[in-house]
């Protein structure tokens, strides 16, 4: 029986012949150059449909399994972390870059995290969302780890998810003033949790410990 082929980023789709990719697009941003070479891909191999995803990749669906190694090379770029226990693509809203309502630079740190981040293989699956304001376009308190600016710098929640179970995030740290401690104290947490002995997602663990017990095993004398 055919199933999901995880090194070619490939996920079996409902008629269990047939295979759907998700290319790697950084912050939902991307160019005309990209979009072409994915319409000529998917006109060269006959797609049956083109996804814009929730996770903001642009997915090709109906592939047979035979040309999927001739797809990512016509592609050449990475495949999307859609699948396998590991961090997804990140999730990041327009901020400053864009965004009138924006407070906080959301595409930089949000590609900061994606670069080191993405596709990395940890206990579990793992979702990261980066918004640039308390509107919280990338819906950031429904993810593992979620990043929403203020006015006062950055709020850092864990623990959220979605799913047929969903739960919000709780509050990790408040008014982070920069960048670069956003990273320091991301980075905490993602060591935690690749040597955490519970491998259930982070929300799940925090509801097993406390929120309180979980950021003083994270951070030490951090206060929120």
């Amino acid at each position: 029986m055919k199933k999901d082929i995880l090194e070619k980023g490939a996920i079996l789709q409902r008629d269990r012949e047939t295979y759907a990719i998700a290319p790697h697009i950084p912050a939902g941003i991307t160019d005309t150059a990209t979009l072409r070479k994915i319409c000529d891909v998917a006109d060269k191999y006959r797609v049956e449909a083109i996804k814009i995803t929730s996770a903001q990749r642009i997915a090709l669906i109906g592939l047979r399994e035979e040309d999927l190694d001739d797809i990512w090379t016509d592609l050449a770029v990475t495949p999307g972390a859609a699948i396998g226990l590991c961090v997804r693509s990140v999730k990041i809203c327009p901020g400053t870059t864009h965004c009138k309502r924006g407070v906080q630079d959301s595409v930089s740190l949000g590609l900061k995290l994606d670069s080191i981040y993405h596709a990395m293989e940890l206990p579990n699956k793992m979702k990261m969302g980066v918004s640039g304001c308390m509107l919280s376009c990338a819906e950031s308190a429904l993810k593992d780890i979620g990043v929403m600016g203020t006015n006062k710098g950055w709020r850092i929640m864990v623990g959220g998810n979605a799913g047929a179970r969903p739960r919000i995030g709780d509050l990790l740290v408040d008014n982070v003033p920069t960048e670069e401690a956003v990273l320091e104290i991301v980075a905490k947490v993602i060591d935690y949790y690749k040597n955490a002995s519970n491998q259930n997602r982070i929300g799940r663990i925090i509801e097993e410990m406390g929120i309180e017990r979980f950021r003083e095993e994270v951070l030490g004398s951090h206060e929120s």
